[in-house]
Parts: structure tokens; C-alpha cells; sequence
């Protein structure tokens, strides 16, 4: 008898497991992404005599300027029946040239949330993740083909995914007849006040054969705290998160809208569409955005004595062909115009992108890539318009070229 039990037990116990398998599940998964660039003007800080210094610039970086952006996570599920079910996502980004953590140094930077997944009503996830109106967007827009860089300069309408919201609460939609939608709400936490901080989006898209539209909303208060301080490194209100004027030794960044952090709130409408033909795919999309109300010193600085507001409007078009069933080509162009603020002048912004992809396998992947960016008027540092392709080093002139030569490999 006690030898049938000591047999039965462990059979009973993998039995138990395996149904336990058979109910939830955790994935590990990930990628590495890493290039050599090339900038033909890259600031290296600014004379004595004001003048912005610049030279030419070969570097290695991570991949985010191709848009994937090396990382590594963990994704898992766990079945409660009825068509409900647990989930959740821990998601880390990194440098793979020198192993440093991305968002700021934060462990799970790219994305965190836990959440509830219904087979009828959709999923609603809390925690630190993506806006709904870059999700149901951004797939229309040049970063399809050339990532971050192929972006509206400095990313200004958020449809290239730089920015997260934490503390949020998102809901997705199922698809209904080719109609999917959902919204995300971040709590402010600040006490005494509701809505400061807060941050919301909307999103919705629809597909009907070959053809697809969608469109999405962003309002955010305080952004300089609420959008672009979210990080570990992020300052508060004394300080600027939307970039810098630099030094006589350090470049500026994002002069595009680094003057802008003193807005109360900062507000985007956009919408885009597409259409296969045969091998081809066709896109575009518009995006308006505005940093409303500026001169607010408790949501950032305001050294240029703006107010009003500041209004980027930005137009795109891109095509994308499959040559092969490995061999993409992409190409995409880019038109920004802003400006509004009282105090400061309006510039233009055109950029051109040229892509290349080859896929030794599902996994692997090398690509090639090409942007080109002119810009004049008065950016928002009160300086003429210097060129800025996002996630580079701003140029000391009015125009910039990056070339990339990169592979990536997912897991």
C-alpha cells in the first residue's frame, strides 16, 4: 500500500502541474538592436563669441534610432475563466554598446503594467505605459520606416513612442467589424489638486480591406512634469525636461521646443491613413500640436519670457515596398511648421527618409538608412533654426544628414 502511494504521489503532483501550465504561462522575450552612425554636423558646444560649434560625427548607439530600441521582458498571463484573464509586462531597455539602463535608469523603463484581458469587453491595464493616441497613430506616420528618425523633429506630436505615462490607467478595445479603440488616463497625484499632472489620450482605427484610418488625442497638464519628466532622472518644475540651451562645452538639445516647459498644458490632435496597393503600401497623416498657456512657472521654466501659445503643425507621406518577402524599401517626407508663442518667432522644419531592410530570417534582420533635414526661422531657444533629426545631436547649422548601418536580432 505505501508503495502504490509513493508511486500515485509524484504522478498526482505533475498532474497538477502540468494543468497549472496548461492555465498560465510567462514569456521571456527581447531584442538587440545596434549601429553605426554617421552625422555630418553634430554641436559640440558653443564659442566665446556665441557661435554654435559643430563638427562631423561616426558613433555606435542603441537601436532606438531605428525605433525598436534594444530591450528585454517579460510578458505573462494566467487563465480565470470565463474568458477573463490576468496579465501582465515588465519591460526593460537598455544600451547595448556599454549596458546602460534607457528611461532615465529606471529597471523597467519601457513599459510596467498589470492588467485584466476579457475575451468580450476588452483589456484595462494600470501602470507605466504607451498613450493611446501614439498607439492607434503612430503606424502612419515615417517611423514605420525609419523609427525615431524618420519622426516629426524632437518627436514633438509623441507618435515615435518616447514618451510614457505613469500611474495610468488604459483600456483597449476588441476589434468590432474592423473598429478598435481605447483610452489611457494618468492619475497626477498631486495633493489638493486633481488634475494637475494628469495626462489622458484617446484613440480609435478602423480597417476595411486594403484600406485603414485612425486618430488620436493627447492633453497633457504640466508637461514638463507629466510627459517629459516621467523618468528617474526627470527634475521638477525648476528645471527644464524638454531639453536644454547647453554650454560653451555641451550641445543643446531639442531646441525645437526646449523653450516651451513653462506650458500649463500641452494638447495633440492627429489622424492618419493608408492603402496597399499590390506590393505597396501608402501613408499619411497630419498632426497639430500646441503647448498652451505658457509662462506657468509652477509646471517649468520660462528664461525667454514666453507666453501665448506655441503650435506645431506637421504633415507626412511615406511609402513602403516589399520587393521581397525579405527585402523591404521605404521612403518618407516630413513638413513642420511652428510657431504662436508671443516672444518668439516661427520655423520650418522638411525632412526626407530613405530605408533599406533585409531579413536573414524571422529573427535577424540588417538594415540601412538615410535622413535628411533642413530648417529656418527662429526655434525655441530665440536662435536661427538649427536642423535637429530626432534622438541626434542637434547641428550648428540649418541642415543635417544621419546614415545608419544596423542589425537586429529579437529573441
Amino acid at each position: 500500500m505505501k508503495k502504490t502511494v509513493f508511486i500515485l504521489g509524484p504522478i498526482v503532483a505533475l498532474a497538477a502541474v502540468n494543468a497549472a501550465h496548461a492555465q498560465s504561462s510567462v514569456t521571456l522575450y527581447g531584442l538587440l538592436d545596434v549601429g553605426i552612425n554617421y552625422t555630418n554636423d553634430a554641436q559640440t558646444g558653443r564659442g566665446t563669441n556665441g557661435a554654435l560649434n559643430g563638427r562631423s560625427l561616426v558613433n555606435m548607439t542603441d537601436g532606438a534610432t531605428r525605433g525598436y530600441g534594444s530591450r528585454w521582458g517579460l510578458r505573462g498571463s494566467e487563465e480565470l475563466g470565463d474568458g477573463l484573464s490576468a496579465i501582465f509586462t515588465l519591460e526593460n531597455g537598455f544600451n547595448p554598446t556599454n549596458g546602460a539602463l534607457g528611461q532615465g535608469g529606471a529597471m523597467f523603463g519601457r513599459q510596467a503594467y498589470i492588467g485584466l484581458k476579457s475575451d468580450t469587453y476588452g483589456t484595462v491595464m494600470f501602470g507605466r505605459q504607451y498613450d493611446s493616441q501614439a498607439d492607434f497613430v503612430s503606424s502612419y506616420s515615417p517611423f514605420i520606416v525609419a523609427g525615431l528618425s524618420g519622426t516629426t523633429p524632437g518627436d514633438v506630436d509623441g507618435l515615435g513612442h518616447t514618451r510614457r505615462m505613469n500611474n495610468a490607467i488604459k483600456y483597449v478595445s476588441h476589434g468590432y467589424r474592423g473598429l478598435s479603440f481605447g483610452g489611457t488616463y494618468s492619475l497626477g497625484g498631486k495633493a489638493g489638486d486633481f488634475t494637475g499632472s494628469q495626462a489622458w489620450a484617446l484613440g480609435a482605427n478602423y480597417e476595411a480591406g486594403n484600406f485603414s484610418v485612425g486618430a488620436g488625442y493627447f492633453n497633457a497638464r504640466d508637461p514638463n512634469l507629466s510627459s517629459f519628466g516621467v523618468n528617474p532622472n526627470s527634475g521638477g518644475a525648476t528645471v527644464s525636461n524638454m531639453g536644454s540651451v547647453g554650454s560653451l562645452t555641451t550641445a543643446q538639445s531639442n531646441p525645437i521646443y526646449a523653450g516651451y516647459a513653462s506650458a500649463r498644458t500641452l494638447e495633440i490632435y492627429s489622424a492618419g491613413a493608408s492603402y496597399k496597393v499590390g506590393k505597396a503600401t501608402l501613408a499619411a497623416s497630419f498632426s497639430h500640436t500646441a503647448f498652451d498657456n505658457l509662462g506657468d512657472l509652477t509646471a517649468g521654466p520660462n528664461p525667454f519670457g514666453y507666453h501665448g501659445t506655441a503650435v506645431f503643425n506637421t504633415a507626412t507621406a511615406t511609402v513602403s515596398y516589399a520587393a521581397t518577402p525579405a527585402f523591404l524599401i521605404g521612403g518618407g517626407y516630413t513638413y513642420t511648421h511652428g510657431g504662436g508663442a508671443v516672444g518668439n518667432g516661427s520655423a520650418t522644419y522638411n525632412q526626407g527618409i530613405v530605408s533599406l531592410q533585409y531579413f536573414f530570417s524571422k529573427r535577424t534582420e540588417v538594415y540601412l538608412y538615410g535622413v535628411y533635414q533642413t530648417a529656418s526661422g527662429t526655434d525655441s531657444l530665440g536662435q536661427p533654426t538649427v536642423a535637429n533629426i530626432d534622438l541626434m545631436t542637434p547641428s550648428s547649422t540649418n541642415h543635417q544628414f544621419v546614415g545608419r548601418v544596423g542589425i537586429v536580432q529579437r529573441f
